[in-house]
């Protein structure tokens, strides 16, 4: 999995995902997801358009970054596979997934 950080602006960053979030890169992705909040991002938006495959690990990892966090964790542009462990394990909902057809971008600009 490679993760690709932008800072968006004051506190907040966005984690292009790519690949696979598994029980060998979920490590990767708590750890950058920590080392940000250190640097003052308490706001992280996980971006998982890249995102092929996520297991329990995976859900493990996101649990972790957001329990870690004093800000939000939100995940964008996830595909139909990966919504459908999220909302089978109620994850969805704790990390503010956009419903199916929707982004990020297009709840904050409409």
């Amino acid at each position: 999995m490679t993760i690709e950080v932008d800072r968006l602006d004051a506190g907040r960053a966005r984690l292009r995902l790519t690949g696979e979030l598994a029980f060998d890169t979920a490590p990767e992705l708590v750890s950058v997801a920590a080392e940000l909040r250190r640097d003052g991002c308490p706001e992280l938006l996980l971006d998982f358009a890249g995102v092929v495959l996520c297991d329990s690990s995976g859900l493990s990892a996101l649990v972790v970054i957001h329990r870690a966090g004093a800000g939000s964790v939100r995940l964008d542009a996830v595909n139909p596979q990966v919504r459908q462990l999220l909302d089978r394990t109620g994850l969805a909902e704790l990390l503010a997934v956009p419903p199916p057809g929707e982004t990020v971008a297009t709840r904050e600009v409409g």
